[in-house]
């Protein structure tokens, strides 16, 4: 495993500012029906949405720059399974397509408590089966990512992939994913998703489903995944079951990249998003997507310098 990991610490100077305006704590069972009326002001921009049926779409981008067939970036948006849509990563989206030359699709799914597993994780291989199907895309050079919540789903997305011996993706890129059920305390200096959260989130979406089949931490056999990066920030929740995700990727043999930034707390990229640690964070994903994209790759490669 490649591991960039440095102390924890108090929050990092580009933070800071933004870490006295964000609460510890963005969703509750009473705020959450304020939250999801709110979100339903985001329209998003600039995307073209396909309807799958069921209550299930995605929004898509393409790069102008891009090759065809054109590799693909499957994105899974974040809101501890109970929040959020599509739209509102769109921006997001667009710098991907960009930057890289891919197709985005970012997919709409149903969210718990109403929809529990399976029927978010069911959502997105609907969203990957129609990905692989299009022929302007190369079912080759397909990523599955998300941040969050939306990282945990393109987690187990790749497990199910691998399970049901579909096309494989060549890289999870998972930005700060909810992975593991078994909620710890976590570091001091915690915005955004705190242990209170996380109970909630998980609660929500497993409702009766066997913990055991339901998260990706708990898989018993990680052997041949898709090589993955694993990004966080030292701050967050997450940065325990993280970096205990990515060593036991490591341990079956699945290439993996774990970073994790200084004094960053979850969402930093997001409410941050001008911020040089944030832009930082933003390449450095691009820089392990390219890595696996560029024309010379082979599947049996290693990602970056593992």
């Amino acid at each position: 495993m490649n591991s960039h990991e440095p102390k924890r610490g108090s929050f990092h100077p580009d933070l800071r500012v933004a870490a006295l305006l964000a609460p510890r704590r963005a969703v509750t069972p009473r705020s959450l029906p304020v939250i999801r009326f709110l979100s339903k002001a985001i329209r998003g921009s600039g995307a073209e949405v396909v309807d799958l049926g069921d209550g299930v779409s995605v929004r898509v981008f393409r790069s102008a720059a891009g090759t065809v067939p054109a590799p693909a970036l499957v994105w899974i948006h974040g809101g501890g399974y109970v929040i959020g849509c599509a739209a509102q990563d769109d921006a997001l989206c667009r710098r991907y397509a960009d930057r890289l030359g891919v197709t985005v699709v970012s997919v709409d799914y149903r969210l718990a408590p109403e929809n529990p597993y399976p029927i978010p994780l069911e959502d997105c291989m609907r969203a990957l089966d129609w990905t692989v199907r299009q022929r302007e895309i190369d079912p080759q050079r397909i990523v599955v990512g998300g941040a969050s919540a939306g990282a945990g789903l393109a987690a187990a997305l790749s497990i199910r992939a691998r399970d049901r011996g579909i096309v494989a993706p060549v890289l999870q890129l998972l930005v700060y994913p909810m992975l593991d059920d078994r909620t710890v305390d976590g570091p001091e200096h915690l915005r955004l998703w705190d242990p209170s959260c996380n109970r909630f989130g998980w609660s929500s979406y497993l409702g009766g489903a066997d913990p055991d089949e339901a998260v990706p931490a708990r898989c018993a056999d990680l052997r041949g995944l898709p090589p993955a990066w694993i990004g966080v920030g030292s701050n967050d929740l997450f940065v325990q079951e993280n970096r205990d995700y990515a060593e036991r990727l490591a341990d079956a043999g699945v290439p993996c990249t774990f970073h994790v930034v200084d004094g960053a707390f979850h969402g930093f990229d997001l409410v941050a998003a001008r911020s040089a640690v944030a832009r930082a964070f933003f390449e450095t994903q691009c820089t392990a997507v390219d890595a696996v994209l560029r024309p010379d790759h082979r599947r049996d490669s290693s990602v970056s310098d593992r």
